[in-house]
């Protein structure tokens, strides 16, 4: 008898170890302790963990993008009034913005309690689990993926798909998923997928793969569209930021053919292509005038 209450004994620590291994559940963060937030999962376990420095950047900063950031700072302040919102999907030309306007959200509303949670594709299957975390909380999140797209098959697909619409649980109320992607279907497209659309009663109509990746974008109510710059565009874009960085309107002029050669080199006019391309020229006059170079042209 004494040996077989050892053997229990034993067990029981055993599997109390066991247990102590296997993936809990994500305890709340602190959720004083910062604005932004990154979900991860390592080795099994997930956290939600404090992003101590976001990328601050305001919405003034954004240029040429007055219409995408009219139409996503009214969802946004009707989420934050507690009155019906949408998910949104930003889509179109890289370095256009994209990301950066649902940062400067952040920047804008966090004193009216804005949050956003930063949840890589890959662990969207987590997503169930996130909103339940947040759920009854004070504050507005904003779930944001970024980079957004998929291949055929993807669990992280389906479980995007389920939490937008689809599932038997309805949304926190004080949830919105921000997502970007140069898809605007989120899904490659093959041209062969044109082969299967049908024409009934002189109306056109998708194939089921394309009905299938429609289904998805079609899931977010807010689709805004980014296109690339033009020249002037562009110029103007470099314009603000050196102008942000504290140089002369008279240097600003002068920079113009260098920051056209810049775009050139790197094959796009983009706002990020601009900025890098700001940043550079401002670095390069403030060290020529550090030591006494240029210092009155």
């Amino acid at each position: 008898m004494t040996e077989l209450s050892d053997l229990m004994s034993r067990a029981e620590r055993l599997l109390e170890r066991f247990e102590a291994l296997l993936p809990g559940p994500a305890t709340a963060p602190d959720w004083d302790a910062a604005v932004a937030f990154r979900w991860q999962r390592r080795h099994g376990r997930a956290v939600l963990k404090p992003v101590r420095s976001p990328h601050r950047i305001r919405l003034a900063d954004l240029q040429d993008v007055d219409d995408q950031k009219e139409r996503i700072d009214r969802n946004t302040q009707q989420f934050l009034a507690g009155r019906r919102a949408n998910n949104v999907l930003l889509t179109g030309a890289r370095g256009t913005g994209k990301s950066s306007l649902i940062k400067a959200l952040l920047a804008e509303y966090s004193d009216r309690g804005l949050r956003v949670i930063e949840v890589d594709k890959t662990d969207l299957v987590d997503l169930p689990e996130i909103v339940e975390l947040v759920e009854g909380r004070p504050e507005r999140f904003i779930l944001f993926c970024d980079d957004l797209s998929f291949e055929e098959g993807e669990d992280a697909y389906k479980a995007l798909k389920s939490v937008l619409d689809g599932s038997v649980s309805a949304m926190a109320d004080n949830v919105l998923i921000y997502a970007t992607s140069n898809r605007r279907h989120l899904m490659p497209e093959y041209h062969d997928e044109n082969l299967q659309a049908r024409h009934i009663d002189g109306e056109i109509h998708p194939g089921e793969a394309t009905e299938e990746k429609i289904s998805l974008s079609e899931r977010f109510g807010l689709w805004i569209s980014f296109y690339p710059f033009s020249q002037n565009e562009y110029l103007d874009i470099v314009g603000h930021w050196l102008a942000s960085f504290g140089l002369p309107q008279a240097r600003i002029d002068e920079a113009r053919q260098d920051a056209l050669q810049w775009a050139l080199m790197r094959g796009s006019r983009s706002g990020r292509v601009a900025w890098q391309f700001a940043r550079d020229y401002a670095g390069q006059i403030g060290e020529a005038t550090q030591h006494g170079e240029g210092a009155g042209r």
